[in-house]
C-alpha cells in the first residue's frame, strides 16, 4: 500500500535530519572558544566598527571571513551589516554575496571529494544509501530553507557534497539565498549607520538569525508532530 504524501514527506525530514544533526554538532565544536571568549569578540567587532581600516582593506577581511564561515563559528549576519556600515550597501552586498558564496562552494568542493569516504567510515551505509537519493530530489530545496539559520546552513551544504549532488544543482540557489541576505543584512546595515545607531542594528542582525533558527525548529516539530498524528493505524 502506498504512503500519503504526509507520510513521505515525514520520512523525508527524518532521513535528512538525522545526518544533518550530526554535522550540526561537529560543525558547533568551534564556537565553543567562541562562547567561552565572547567579550572579547564583542570587543573586536566594536573596535573595528569604531575605527574601520580602508576600503579594499575591510572588502578584503569580509570576504576572508565570509569564505570561512563554512569551518569556522563566523557571525556572518554581523559581518555583512558591518561590512553595509563601512562600504555602504551596494558595495557591501557585493562583498558579502562573495564571501558567502565563495564559503559555500569551498565546503561543498571539500565534502564533495573527501566527505563520502569519511562519513563512510562513521555512518551506517544503509542510512547513506537511503539518505543519497532524498538529497538528490530535495537538496537545492533544503539549501534555500536553511540558507538563513546559522550551522544548518553549513550541514545541508556539506551533506549534500557528500551525496556529490550536481554543481548545476547546487550554485543556483546557494547564489540566490546569498544574495537575499546579503543585500539585506548590507542595507540594513548602512541604514543603521546614517542614522546612527549601528550598535542596535548589529543587536538586530544577531536576533536575527536566532529567530529563523527558532522558526525553523518550530516548523520541523509541527511537521513531523502533524505527520504522527495523521499517520492511518493499520488494520
Amino acid at each position: 500500500m502506498t504512503g500519503s504524501p504526509t507520510d513521505t514527506s515525514l520520512f523525508t525530514w527524518r532521513r535528512l535530519l538525522g545526518p544533518m544533526s550530526r554535522i550540526c554538532l561537529v560543525l558547533a565544536i568551534p564556537i565553543v572558544p567562541f562562547v567561552l571568549f565572547g567579550a572579547r569578540m564583542e570587543a573586536w567587532v566594536q573596535a573595528w566598527s569604531d575605527h574601520p581600516a580602508g576600503r579594499p582593506l575591510t572588502a578584503l577581511l569580509i570576504v576572508a571571513l565570509l569564505a570561512s564561515d563554512i569551518f569556522l563559528p563566523v557571525p556572518s549576519s554581523v559581518v555583512s551589516t558591518l561590512g553595509g556600515a563601512q562600504l555602504g550597501g551596494w558595495l557591501g552586498t557585493a562583498v558579502s554575496w562573495l564571501g558567502m558564496t565563495l564559503g559555500a562552494a569551498l565546503g561543498f568542493a571539500v565534502a564533495r571529494r573527501w566527505g563520502y569516504a569519511v562519513a563512510a567510515r562513521f555512518s551506517n551505509p544503509a542510512e547513506l544509501q537511503q539518505t543519497g537519493p532524498l538529497c538528490e530530489r530535495y537538496g537545492p530545496s533544503v539549501l534555500i530553507l536553511t540558507r538563513a539559520v546559522p550551522v544548518l546552513a553549513e550541514a545541508s551544504v556539506l551533506l549534500l557534497g557528500v551525496h556529490r549532488l550536481s554543481w548545476r544543482r547546487f550554485l543556483p540557489p546557494v547564489m540566490l539565498s546569498n544574495l537575499g541576505l546579503a543585500v539585506a543584512y548590507s542595507l540594513f546595515g548602512d541604514y543603521a549607520q546614517t542614522h546612527h545607531w549601528l550598535p542596535l542594528g548589529l543587536a538586530v542582525s544577531v536576533a536575527l538569525p536566532l529567530l529563523a533558527t527558532a522558526v525553523m525548529r518550530a516548523c520541523l516539530l509541527r511537521k513531523l508532530k502533524d505527520g504522527t498524528q495523521t499517520r492511518p493505524t493499520d488494520n
